[in-house]
Formats: structure tokens, sequence, C-alpha cells
């Protein structure tokens, strides 16, 4: 089955001290690329985080943020008393120097620098207890957006396999009957030119070779056992998005083959629109897990 390697999730949470908004997104990458935001307090978390997301999500470019709004802050600010005194001292000796009056001078005191100091704010652990499932909540809905588009995907590009079939049925008449004109072309030629000191057998050979040079019986084969296994590789449980970009390069390897042995102008049109459904596929095949 099918997953998009781009999704979101989102998961909110209504706490006694504060309210969470989680939200996951992941987009396109050859790698699994895992970064967390969240406040500074839950750091000793990350490393898990980013596990998690690792096992859960396999491959993407995975951004996880947890947003905190506090309903009552658990941060206290208290006064830097000792630096308030310097700072005192300093104006109150400047004012006497220059006979001027030091009287209210607290309220610009407090706006001096780190006169308030901020105090450590604490991680509850039930807190977080809460935040984790909701961080699996959210987890959970990105699975679900991926299998959601993976369903649309493998819908587009089923039709395109099944029209890459149709082309190849296709291309069979045009085939047989290109041998068949080289055969007459060889034989016109060859009916120009003097025959008498040609050695038949080694000429039999070398015509033999040609018109397998030119037959495209094992590239049809070998196309056609190729789009039956992708469709078969797509219904695996697995994530499977590498291992069909390798099955559709393979694909292109055959259809460059056919194309390169072909002389017929109305298989030649075929192949070009064998190769535009390729791409296609490709650029599909780039959002796949």
């Amino acid at each position: 089955m099918i997953q998009s390697m781009t999704g979101y999730g989102k998961a909110e949470l209504n706490l006694t001290n504060a309210n969470f908004t989680i939200e996951v997104r992941s987009l396109n990458s050859k790698q699994i690329d895992a970064n967390v935001k969240m406040s500074s307090i839950y750091r000793d978390k990350e490393i898990e985080l980013r596990k998690l997301l690792s096992e859960k999500l396999k491959r993407g470019k995975i951004e996880l943020s947890i947003w905190r709004e506090s309903s009552e802050s658990n941060a206290k600010y208290t006064l830097n008393t000792e630096l308030i005194k310097e700072y005192f001292s300093q104006i109150e000796g400047i004012t006497n120097d220059l006979n001027l009056n030091s009287k209210d001078i607290m309220p610009s005191l407090l706006k001096m620098p780190e006169v308030l100091v901020k105090g450590e704010e604490k991680a509850d652990d039930n807190e977080w207890d809460e935040i984790a499932k909701g961080v699996d909540t959210a987890i959970a809905n990105i699975l679900q957006f991926r299998l959601d588009e993976g369903k649309k995907l493998e819908e587009d590009i089923t039709e395109r396999i099944n029209k890459l079939s149709t082309l190849l049925v296709e291309v069979a008449p045009f085939a047989k009957a290109r041998i068949e004109k080289v055969k007459q072309s060889l034989a016109e030629k060859l009916a120009e030119i003097d025959t008498k000191n040609i050695d038949e057998n080694r000429f039999e050979q070398e015509l033999i070779y040609y018109l397998e040079k030119q037959d495209i019986t094992e590239e049809q084969v070998r196309l056609d056992a190729h789009l039956n296994y992708f469709i078969e590789t797509m219904k695996t449980d697995s994530p499977n998005g590498k291992k069909l970009g390798f099955i559709g390069q393979e694909i292109g390897r055959e259809i460059n083959t056919i194309g390169s042995k072909s002389s017929d102008a109305g298989m030649q049109k075929i192949v070009v629109q064998m190769k535009d459904e390729l791409e296609k596929i490709k650029e599909q095949l780039l959002n796949i897990l």
C-alpha cells in the first residue's frame, strides 16, 4: 500500500496550567530528517522525540512543534537587590558631585539592566505525560493523512502503468511490420549489388545478427514483466518508494532501448507517449514513502 511522504497532523491539549498545540509536518526527503521545536524546559525529551519520529514516520523532512500557552506563569521574578544598591550608590555619588536632587529615582532604578531576575521555569512530569499522548495523537493523524494521500497517488500511478501496458500492446503490430520492412529493404539493396563473391554462410550469419539486433521482442517481454512487478510492489505493506523508483528506472531502460531500435514514425510516436507517462510516474514517486 502506497503512503505519501508529505503530511500534516495536529493535536490540542487544554491542561490546568497551560494549553498546548502540537503539530507534525512532513515533506519529501531521501532520508529521515527530524527537527523538534519546543520550550527549552523540555529539551531533555528531544532525543526521545526524534527517535519516536524516526520509528513512526520512517522517511521525510519532519518538523514537530510543541507550542505552550500558559494560563498562569510558574516563572517567578525577583529583584536583584545587590545590583539595585550598586546602581543607587553610583547615581547618588554623581548627584552629590553635581549638586542634583536624587529623590524619587526608584522608578528609574527598576528600569536598569538585569534588575529583574526571571526564576527558572521547571517542567511538570504530569504535564509531560499529557504532552506525550498529544504527540502520539498528532503522529497518528499524520499517518492517516499519508495513507489518504497515498490512495490518490496509487490511483493516478496505476492508471499510468495501465496506459503503458496499453501502449506496449500497440507497439507490437508496428514491431512486426517493421522487421518485414527491414527484410524487404535489404533484399532490394542486395538485388542491386554483385553477390557472386559473397560468402553465403557468412552473409546469412550477418543477416540474422542484424535482424536480431533490430528485434524488440526481449524488450517487450521485460517491459511487460516490469510493469506487472511495479503493480505488485505498490500493494506491499512496507515502505516501497525507493523500490518503485528502481523499477521505474528499469522500465525507462526498456522504453529507451525500444526507442533506439525504432525506425517507424508510428512506433516512435508511441515511444514518446510512453516516455511522457513514465516521467509523470517518476514525479509522483518522489512523494512516496
